[in-house]
């Protein structure tokens, strides 16, 4: 066990409740995966509840944030254990990097999202959905099981948490709650067998009705079942007489409070002359490339002399090769700064001084429900959205009641074209950055403090 210090208000543990939160992901390592509950763990002992966290000591990820770590209160308990997976067999045998640490999703990085769909690629998506069930986390399940039953006799727990992708995490918990009887909330930070990449795992019969038993045994047992959107509780909710709460992903504020903003011709951390800069942050796969995007913006870069010396095509994280090879053959590297996996706290002051924000969904039927972890902190930056994916989905909705931006569909490529020339001529109307102006309460329905109240009242 750990115990990890951090910058912000101490722990008050009298008379608190105990919340035993089983996680896979947790700082140091840093993508979206971590971020719903670390932040949800700060603050809920505002709410009269003290987190204990169980996660894996040497979880199998290739990004660590280090600043995350000031996110804990200080005394929080931290169990680690270790975990046995089976990447190295796995790497070894289809030559894969590092798995992504998006929350389980390096399916979804690595494979569903690369333009590899050979014969290599389709055998290693039946050996991750048939031989891993339901995820490559499936061996730490039973001595999970076995230790925290143990643990909670000596340190009893008033609910236990799971959290997943991964969702071998949910099984845990199904184990411990029925040894122990203590309430379990199940929290789904994106769905399991509807997720858009489950139809690519090549599955075989046996298989597929083993995700659809072992999802279906999860959604029965749990006392509570939160998610991430309306989509998603639609779902659950036609499957099981369980409740089924919607707490919406969100951002912490103070990550925003007084946070400068970074980029060209931004106050006082002017680069150079100011640009009208089009930011995306975070995984940028291959089918949610907007493809019709880059054609517009290489048209217009070829017409327009003084656009061209205007536009910056700003990435920050993972981005898929065919991502680049699209801005690349619409003539835009010039326009493109690359930057790689950046750390959180210098993600947030980028996207604050953008002038757009970007964000792609995926060319899926399934992204009409997905609300990502990243449009909650593109609100909060006060930044405009460009979006694609589709335009009667929750994103849609949850843009045109936050009055934060626009959602275009993928195909339409005049729709995006009028965007583009709509949003530049917005820049060019103003000699300075935009001035800072308060969050409306929209938006403000969507602080972490504030969700984390609605979460303990689950609890």
């Amino acid at each position: 066990m750990q115990k990890r210090l951090a910058t912000s208000q101490p722990l008050l543990l009298l008379n608190m409740k105990k919340a035993l939160i089983i996680t896979y992901y947790w700082p140091p390592s840093g993508g979206s995966g971590v971020q719903r509950w670390l932040k949800t763990a700060k603050y809920l002992p505002k709410y009269g509840w003290e987190p204990v966290i169980y996660t894996p000591m040497n979880p199998e990820a290739n990004t660590e944030d280090e600043a995350l770590l000031k996110d804990i209160n200080p005394g929080t308990e931290v169990i680690k254990r270790k975990i046995w997976e089976p990447y190295s067999f796995y790497k070894s045998l289809f030559g894969k990097k590092s798995s992504s640490s998006d929350g389980g999703k390096h399916i979804k990085a690595n494979l569903i999202g690369s333009s590899n769909k050979g014969l290599g690629h389709k055998l290693s998506m039946f050996v991750r959905g048939n031989f891993f069930i339901p995820d490559p986390r499936c061996f730490w399940i039973r001595p999970s099981i076995k230790f925290l039953v143990e643990y909670l006799k000596g340190h009893p727990a008033d609910v236990i948490v799971s959290t997943g992708p991964p969702h071998s995490m949910h099984l845990i918990a199904k184990g411990v709650a029925k040894a122990t009887g203590t309430r379990w909330v199940a929290d789904f930070r994106d769905p399991w067998t509807e997720i858009f990449y489950f139809k690519h795992l090549e599955l075989s019969r046996w298989a597929y009705r083993r995700h659809r038993k072992l999802e279906q045994s999860v959604l029965d047992a749990a006392d509570v079942v939160t998610v991430v959107s309306r989509k998603m509780q639609e779902d659950f909710a036609a499957r099981t007489s369980t409740p089924v709460k919607i707490i919406t992903n969100g951002f912490d504020h103070e990550d925003f409070v007084n946070v400068e903003a970074c980029g060209e011709g931004t106050g006082d951390k002017v680069v150079g002359k100011r640009k009208f800069s089009l930011v995306h942050t975070g995984i940028f796969v291959d089918n949610g490339n907007p493809d019709h995007l880059w054609e517009v913006l290489g048209e217009k870069v070829s017409r327009e002399p003084q656009f061209r010396e205007d536009l910056q095509l700003r990435l920050m994280g993972q981005v898929d090769a065919s991502v680049l090879q699209g801005i690349e053959k619409a003539g835009l590297e010039g326009n493109l700064i690359n930057m790689g996996y950046r750390p959180h706290d210098e993600v947030v002051q980028w996207q604050k001084g953008a002038q757009v924000l970007l964000l792609p969904l995926r060319k899926e039927p399934e992204a009409a429900a997905i609300l990502t972890g990243k449009f909650f902190e593109y609100l909060a930056s006060g930044r405009e959205i460009l979006a694609f994916g589709p335009t009667d989905g929750d994103l849609a909705k949850a843009l045109q009641e936050t009055q934060s931006g626009t959602i275009v569909d993928f195909q339409d490529k005049e729709a995006t074209r009028r965007e583009i020339d709509r949003l530049y001529a917005k820049f060019c109307k103003r000699d300075t950055p935009d001035e800072e102006k308060p969050l409306s309460d929209a938006v403000m329905k969507y602080s972490r403090e504030y969700l984390t109240g609605e979460m303990t009242k689950l609890f």
